[in-house]
Order: structure tokens, then C-alpha cells, then sequence
């Protein structure tokens, strides 16, 4: 072997090695300068978005950064009203929801190829079935937040109702009332959002619309009933006592009927259950003897 091609020999890793690292160099100034286009977010005038969201925050606003001007404007929407729904308005953007799907995504796939990697399992498809949980599972959370959020409303709201009526009675306006039942009403959805219309009255906005928007947030009917009565009763002078001891016992009795419908679906409900795992288990405790007892007269 001669000299020169000893030499050019030795020196290929060499330039291998300089060629990766800068390549890799280029991809660190790269992402870093990706990182500081991402503008600090002012969430003064926000809610703090959930636990789980709060842990990957950086990723999902570094993200979300880049999907915004990518989105459709119905797919914004949508997802909007979604969040509205949830109450998480304030909290989360359409494009940093999103963002957190495909975050979750991508780290349930990475780590489902791990766990089959570190146990030496063929990876197959199931890193694929387990990114399509990921992007799946933010969605599942917020339907579930929004059916929560719709019982506990229904359940608290003729209580509440009756505080606002005792308010009014006692010569408290309506604002004045609200803040009453605020303070006083229990814990829940419904306290939240009686909140937010006082926040919007003191901001400068007109009651009837702060109602109103109330109303196209929560996307109830027994709230938009109560709204409809409040502005109409407004708008004609109407004393407000009468109607809103109305509204409370409509919707006590509303939440009686759904009690007393949730118990009569209870039998129905347990059917599958009994057939597919009680009986079963019924026949075996009480065949099992049975069965020994005619195999030892067999034998």
C-alpha cells in the first residue's frame, strides 16, 4: 500500500467525523433559531391551562406557533367551540390543543416502539396504534371535561338559582345578586361562568349581553331558558322575583325527571353485566360441586 493512499485512508474518518458534526452543528443553529422566532406568550389575561398541558408546555407553544397560520379557519372554530364548551376558552388556543395532540402522538409512538424494542418484540404496527391513541386521547379527555362540566351544571343550577331569587327579593339587583351567588353558591362549572359575567359587566359590558354570551358559551338549554326569561323580564319592566322562583322550580323538577329516567335505565343497563360475568360465575360456584360429585360416582 503506498503512502498517499495510507494517507488519504487515515484521513477519511477524520473527514467523515467533520462532515456529520457539522451537520449537526447546522441542525442545533437551526432548531435554536427556530426556537427564538416562538414570541414570549402574555397570559395576563388568561386562565392557566391544565396540569398535564402546564408539564409540556414549552413543546406544545413552540409547536402551536408553527400550526396556527396552517389551520382552517373551520377547523379553528370548531375547535373553539369545543374549548368553550370545557370552559378552557381562556386557557387554551385551538392551534395549542392541537398542538398537544400531535405531542401526545408522537411521544405515545415513540415510547410503544421502545417497550417492544426493549423486549424484543417485533415493532409491527403497533407504534402507529399507539401515536393514533395519543392524538386521540386530548379529545377523549375534553369530551369527558364537557359532559362533566354539563352534570355538575344541571345539578347546581336550581340552587343557585335560588340564591340569586332570595337576592332579588331581598332588594338586590341583578348584578348585585349574581355576586351573592358567586360568593355563596358551591363550587362548580356554573359559580365559574356567573364569574365570568361579572367580570364582563365590570369590564364595560352591557348585562343583557354579557348574558347573552353566557348563553352561547355554555350551550345549555336550561341556561339559555333562564337567560331568555332575564332579558325579556328586562326589557319589559317585569318584576324579576316571580320569574326567576319560576325558572328554579322548572328546573328542579327538570332535574327530578332526569334522576328518576337515569333509574329506571338502571335495570337495563346492568343486564349486560349480569348475563356476560355474574351469571357465569353464579353457574360455576354452584355446578362446580355438582360436577365433582357425579365424577366420583363415575369413577
Amino acid at each position: 500500500m503506498s503512502g498517499a493512499e495510507f494517507t488519504w485512508m487515515q484521513w477519511l474518518p477524520l473527514a467523515c467525523a467533520l462532515g456529520l458534526g457539522v451537520a449537526m452543528a447546522l441542525i442545533a443553529h437551526s432548531l435554536m433559531k427556530a426556537i427564538d422566532d416562538v414570541p414570549a406568550e402574555d397570559r395576563s389575561y388568561r386562565d392557566s391551562p391544565p396540569t398535564a398541558f402546564r408539564l409540556l408546555w414549552w413543546p406544545i407553544r413552540w409547536i402551536a406557533h408553527y400550526l396556527g397560520p396552517r389551520l382552517r379557519p373551520a377547523q379553528r372554530l370548531r375547535v373553539q367551540g369545543r374549548l368553550r364548551l370545557a370552559g378552557l376558552d381562556y386557557a387554551l388556543a385551538p392551534e395549542q390543543f392541537i398542538a398537544a395532540q400531535l405531542l401526545g402522538a408522537a411521544i405515545s409512538g415513540l415510547l410503544t416502539w421502545w417497550l417492544l424494542v426493549s423486549f424484543g418484540r417485533p415493532a409491527g404496527p403497533w407504534p402507529w396504534v399507539g401515536a393514533a391513541f395519543g392524538f386521540l386521547f386530548p379529545a377523549i379527555w375534553l369530551r369527558d371535561l364537557v359532559q362533566l362540566r354539563r352534570r355538575e351544571t344541571l345539578k347546581t343550577l336550581p340552587f343557585m338559582l335560588d340564591i340569586i331569587t332570595l337576592c332579588v327579593e331581598a332588594g338586590l339587583n341583578l348584578t348585585g345578586a349574581f355576586a351573592q351567588a358567586v360568593a355563596k353558591g358551591p363550587a362548580g362549572p356554573l359559580r365559574d361562568e356567573f364569574s365570568r359575567v361579572l367580570r364582563d359587566v365590570r369590564a364595560g359590558r352591557p348585562r343583557l349581553d354579557a348574558l347573552r354570551t353566557l348563553s352561547d358559551r355554555m350551550n345549555e338549554p336550561s341556561i339559555t331558558n333562564f337567560v331568555s326569561a332575564l332579558i325579556q323580564a328586562e326589557r319589559m319592566g317585569m318584576n324579576l322575583g316571580p320569574i326567576l322562583r319560576a325558572q328554579a322550580e322548572q328546573r328542579r323538577t327538570e332535574r327530578f325527571a332526569r334522576a328518576e329516567k337515569l333509574a329506571m335505565e338502571a335495570p337495563v343497563k346492568l343486564l349486560f353485566p349480569l348475563i356476560a360475568f355474574i351469571f357465569p360465575c353464579t353457574f360455576v360456584v354452584l355446578g362446580f360441586p355438582i360436577a365433582m360429585k357425579f365424577l366420583h360416582m363415575g369413577l
